[in-house]
């Protein structure tokens, strides 16, 4: 069976992707869905003075809010109504994943299959909501109170702005859900990608700029330029990297006839968790700070102090970034993977791992071996998000170049494409299934 989807795999060309009319579909759905989100990021707030806030935006572009601009697509800089992007939805969704682990229900619900997740999903809506409205409201202040950005301040565009905001997250978080189901790969993944891509030309148009100004130097450039290369090289090669586990089949009987015992790998991935812990740590460290980077100075010593310490490139920044990232690469790969599942799945099916007793020390094994290669997992998403952010810091390159922008653009295509050739290679399938009943028919 492996050698015969490796040829199938190996026989997908653009003939089978013409023939595969479902895959079509789903691909021009998410290609519109992907540019109703693109136009939604060019469509301003009512009430905002564009050129006023575009003069406040360059003032702090630097900081926090050039990195909140990266993950909305450019529309903090725009002030669009998807200013707010998914993010409200990912911070809902990391709060409802760790209630998970401490209350009963929550673990209850996770545990009753479809329609327990279909509840946990509600409550993500709800709780996506209240985060939204909270960030949305927040925003309408700060937008006050920085200069003459708010042509008409008032209540009146606070509750416009914070309905405005709050309405566009729930539109993408929809967005994102219809993805996932009509099209390919994951939704909130992809839209998150879509924004990043689309504004990399300017970003590299930008960089230029800065170097024929001579802000940037000739060999900087390049070096940002081979740097951005290779840990785009090694992304790839360590989401590629596996721990394969030697699975043995005993000898079976069916009938008269005795099958002989069969050998296949359990693969465990490097990085179990995807480009999860970096999106999850930048949404806990934006969550704080969004509307403070708007007010600074206006509130008590303590909080500026802090808030300060929290800027982008600052070490509490970079401490607390790398901190969460490898605490969420370890909390997301025990969430997706359970060392005991599989053991039970593989003693039913009568598979056991050699040298290792079938059940409870299977398990322990295989969460033996999984905390260890999730420790390179988790130094390799450090590495690959703490250097290129200390050059963006102290070089003042442009935001699109960090490690976490590569590792979503580069992560979340990897996963698109095997999607793809996941569809084209279930298509072959078919159409094999199909070609033998008919030859079956005509004998």
């Amino acid at each position: 069976m492996a050698s015969a989807a490796e040829q199938l795999a190996a026989n997908l060309n653009f003939s089978a992707f013409a023939k595969a009319e479902e895959l079509k579909k789903r691909i021009w759905f998410t290609v519109g869905a992907l540019l109703v989100y693109r136009l939604g990021t060019y469509i301003p707030l009512p009430g905002i003075d564009p050129t006023a806030w575009s003069e406040i935006f360059r003032t702090q572009a630097g900081g926090i809010l050039g990195m909140f601009n990266m993950f909305a697509g450019g529309g903090i800089n725009r002030m669009a109504i998807f200013a707010l992007n998914i993010m409200p939805y990912i911070s809902a969704s990391i709060i409802i994943q760790l209630m998970t682990t401490v209350s009963p229900t929550l673990e209850q619900l996770k545990k009753e299959g479809e329609q327990g997740r279909k509840v946990i999903n509600q409550y993500t809506r709800y709780l996506t909501l209240f985060l939204a409205a909270l960030q949305a409201y927040g925003i309408a202040i700060g937008l006050e109170s920085a200069g003459n950005a708010v042509a008409e301040p008032g209540m009146f565009f606070r509750i416009s702005t914070a309905i405005t905001l709050t309405g566009g997250t729930m539109f993408l978080m929809w967005l994102g859900e219809q993805i996932t189901a009509r099209g390919i790969g994951n939704g909130i993944s992809l839209i998150i990608m879509a924004g990043i891509v689309a504004e990399l030309p300017s970003a590299i148009a930008g960089m230029l700029e800065l170097g024929r100004q001579g802000a940037l130097s000739t060999p900087l450039i390049l070096v940002v330029i081979a740097m951005a290369i290779a840990v785009t090289g090694f992304i790839v090669f360590m989401e590629r990297a596996q721990r394969r586990l030697l699975i043995q089949y005993p000898k079976r009987q069916v009938g008269n006839r005795m099958f002989e015992g069969q050998s296949s790998h359990l693969p465990l991935k490097l990085n179990t968790s995807g480009v999860i812990p970096p999106i999850f740590a930048s949404s806990l460290l934006l969550l704080p700070t969004t509307v403070a980077s708007f007010n600074a100075g206006g509130g008590p010593e303590w909080f500026n102090t802090l808030t300060t310490q929290l800027s982008h490139g600052r070490p509490l920044f970079l401490v607390l970034y790398i901190a969460l990232i490898i605490f969420f690469t370890f909390f997301y790969t025990a969430v997706v993977f359970n060392p005991t599942e599989t053991a039970d799945n593989l003693k039913k099916h009568g598979g056991f791992i050699p040298g290792i007793r079938p059940g409870e020390r299977t398990a322990e094994y295989i969460d033996y071996v999984l905390s260890r290669i999730t420790v390179v997992g988790a130094a390799y998403l450090a590495v690959v998000c703490l250097i290129p952010e200390i050059l963006i810091s102290y070089a003042a390159v442009p935001f699109y170049f960090g490690g976490t922008s590569l590792l979503i653009v580069v992560s979340v295509t990897m996963d698109t494409v095997a999607q793809i050739q996941g569809y084209l290679l279930a298509h072959q399938y078919e159409g094999l299934i199909k070609r033998s009943k008919l030859r079956g028919r005509r004998r």
